[in-house]
């Protein structure tokens, strides 16, 4: 099911944030991003690389991205079929975000286990 969009962008300072924000936001879309770094992968790989996504969300993040330009889906005509995904010039633009979430999740990673630890 599609999300709503932003139908304004003339809006206070922090709206060209909310709007980036709204086509990342989803729990697997940056990591789907960051595997697509990479080069082209195929759907199987993907599940392999994030095991903890299931088969529907997966393919509902991937349909989202594609429709919001991020992604390239590349279906070939044979039997069975073979579908590729790839970032798109626009995906690709995200490359330093992504490599800056990376390197601050690598920096605070710490942070995070005291976190879950204190909390449970």
């Amino acid at each position: 099911m599609a999300k709503p969009r932003h139908s304004r962008f003339d809006c206070a300072p922090g709206c060209t944030v909310e709007a980036a924000i709204s086509l990342i936001d989803g729990k697997w879309k940056c990591v789907i991003l960051f595997h697509l770094l990479e080069g082209t992968v195929r759907f199987n790989e993907i599940k392999r690389r994030i095991p903890a996504v299931t088969h529907r969300t997966l393919t509902n993040q991937l349909r989202e991205l594609e429709v919001d330009g991020l992604i390239v889906r590349t279906v070939y005509p044979q039997v069975p079929p073979k579908v590729e995904y790839s970032l798109s010039e626009l995906g690709r633009s995200m490359t330093p975000v992504l490599t800056a979430l990376k390197a601050w999740g690598d920096s605070n990673i710490g942070l995070f286990s005291n976190r879950v630890s204190v909390a449970a």
